[in-house]
């Protein structure tokens, strides 16, 4: 939204994610017409209305009547006076509310879009709204879902959120990346929904990619917090017990979802807001010969002392921030890289990016780049993409706002047909625990053993990110193995494995927090002050987190697998517990063997 934002300061006619238009919509705009097709897209942006104007021409020069309504409501910025002395912190750190604000968007629901469609719109375009509104809204609108319908509510939101990053549920950056067939062709999600709330997840045939337990449960994960109080406008939703089952018989794979349960929504909305705070750049650099990573460090530092030199020549400031990552090096892992002994590889990667409070400080940065291919080390190919791009940095705010203050209004084919006004009659700020009991009693006496097992090998992974928070899901394959995670990856565990990532604003601070998900066997964990600032404000190489959990963790599933065996040769077969020694330990050893 604060790109969008800064596209629309240079032109009144941008603002909106124009690919949506020229590349989503216009090329088969005559089909979208003849088969009756509806489309709802949050690609109206910070523009919503000239979104709204630009498919209107597409479709007049394919000489189609279409019906295209706007959503309008969610921009804040008339309000931004108003707000600075209400005492508004952040949600995340508690800060004051900005001076300088920059974008300020309510996250709208479903409610707008389903009424969009009852006034019979054939597109529906959005500003801001939770990407799982787009599935609510047609779904309250073809079922007539009521608004204490709340688990039903909770449901449709669940398919929404299952879908809203398309390929990422049906195969896309899935753990068992190997597994998933033609990346090049991959077929983007389908849900049928019932008036029941279950629902269907399916693919196209003939289509690459992957539907199964694994792919659809990484993506329930993603992006979440609390699974028991996860908060939308029009519900909010408990996804703790949610199953999935994979259905046979389906092209490509095809699962059957349910078990979402919902309670009223708050009487708030949240709000994301975006500041700037200085300007960035980044420079990115290879390097290739022998002991090219020493030489890397080595450049970025050099370039960092040299701007450093200028700028106390000039009377300017030290850097807010530096970030140095030399990739190949395995930077990223922090402590817990593997270093090589032989000098490392021959090639890697300088990424060195700066914050500083004056654009001109980080334009003298940018300069000082190229100097480096004939000043510094050999073996300095390239800068990649040429001299580094000075640009602003904008830092998320996100703070609650009442919803009885936001006014959302309805246009169709650029004509404001009526203001909608929201119902708070089924809204509560009650705040519920939802908490499960921590079952001790499984935990306690789990067969153990020598042997170690890669996270890989037992569980399903998925990381995601909103502001300055990233989240980490981990299900087990099996749900013999969920114990065991239970007992090793404690939040504590997690804390002590991702210091070098964490950002603790008090010595004190816990930052990592562990829920559950018994329905597919799963954990959520939630890390607070670990992206750098988040999204453009971060300068790592991976502002939205990088995949290093895979980690290393104790299971000793071999002993686990011997005893099972052992347990089903009496229960099964008939086998004299007299017997049961040779029938632990002779599998026991098959096993190893293999």
């Amino acid at each position: 939204m604060s790109l969008l934002t800064a596209a629309k300061a240079r032109s009144p006619v941008l603002g909106y994610t124009p690919d949506f238009v020229s590349t989503a919509v216009a090329p088969y705009i005559n089909d979208i017409h003849r088969k009756g097709v509806r489309i709802i897209s949050n690609a109206g942006g910070i523009n919503p209305l000239a979104c709204a104007a630009a498919l209107q021409e597409v479709a007049k020069k394919a000489d189609v009547d279409l019906k295209i309504a706007v959503v309008a409501g969610d921009d804040l910025m008339s309000e931004k006076e108003n707000l600075k002395g209400a005492g508004i912190t952040d949600l995340e750190s508690g800060r004051q509310f900005p001076e300088n604000i920059h974008s300020m968007n309510v996250y709208l629901g479903a409610r707008p879009i389903s009424r969009a469609l009852d006034l019979g719109a054939d597109i529906v375009v959005t500003g801001r709204c939770v990407d799982s509104g787009i599935v609510l809204g047609p779904l309250i609108h073809s079922f007539g879902w009521n608004r204490d319908d709340y688990d039903l509510l909770a449901a449709g939101s669940l398919a929404g959120h299952l879908i809203e990053c398309g390929a990422q549920c049906t195969g896309g950056i899935f753990t068992d990346w190997h597994t998933v067939p033609d990346w090049h062709n991959i077929g983007f999600p389908i849900v049928e929904c019932s008036s029941e709330g279950d629902f269907i997840l399916s693919k196209p045939p003939d289509t690459g990619g992957l539907i199964s337990f694994g792919t659809v449960a990484e993506q329930l994960v993603y992006e979440l917090g609390n699974p028991q109080r996860y908060l939308l406008p029009d519900v909010t939703c408990d996804f703790s017990q949610v199953s999935i089952t994979e259905i046979p018989g389906f092209d490509g794979g095809a699962v059957k979802v349910c078990g979402a349960k919902g309670l009223p929504p708050s009487t708030f909305y949240k709000v994301n807001a975006t500041y700037l705070d200085g300007f960035r750049a980044t420079a990115v650099c290879p390097v290739g010969g022998p002991k090219a990573v020493q030489k890397a460090k080595r450049t970025a530092e050099a370039i960092l002392q040299r701007t450093r030199l200028i700028f106390s020549q000039l009377g300017y400031e030290d850097y807010s921030a530096v970030n140095i990552q030399v990739l190949g090096s395995e930077d990223t892992y922090g402590p817990h890289a593997r270093r090589s002994i032989d000098g490392g590889p021959r090639e890697a990667v300088i990424w060195l990016a700066v914050h500083h409070k004056q654009r001109e400080a980080v334009e003298i940065f940018s300069k000082e780049i190229a100097p480096a291919g004939t000043g510094m080390a050999p073996g300095l190919t390239a800068v990649v993409g040429g001299r580094p791009r000075v640009s602003p940095v904008l830092k998320p705010f996100f703070f609650y706002y009442p919803k009885s203050n936001v006014q959302i209004n309805l246009f169709l084919n650029g004509q404001h047909v009526e203001m909608i006004e929201e119902d708070l009659t089924f809204t509560s700020d009650e705040v519920v625990s939802f908490d499960l009991p921590e079952i001790s009693s499984e935990l306690k006496d789990l067969p153990s053993g020598p042997h170690t097992y890669r996270l890989e090998d037992l569980a399903y992974t998925r990381s995601g990110d909103k502001g300055n928070s990233a989240n980490i899901g981990v299900i087990a394959r099996h749900p013999l193995y969920y114990p065991y995670l239970k007992k090793t990856l404690t939040a504590q565990a997690l804390e002590n494995y991702f210091q070098h990532l964490l950002e603790h604003e008090k010595p004190e601070e816990e930052l990592v927090t562990r829920y559950e998900l018994p329905g597919i066997h799963g954990l959520n964990f939630v890390l607070k002050n670990s992206l750098g600032g988040g999204g453009i404000a971060s300068l790592r190489s991976d502002p939205q987190f990088c995949e290093t959990v895979k980690m290393i963790i104790r299971d000793q599933r071999s002993v686990l697998a011997s005893v099972l065996v052992g347990l089903a040769s009496i229960v099964c077969l008939g086998v004299a517990p007299s017997t049961t020694l040779p029938t632990i330990f002779i599998p026991f050893f098959l096993w190893m063997a293999g």
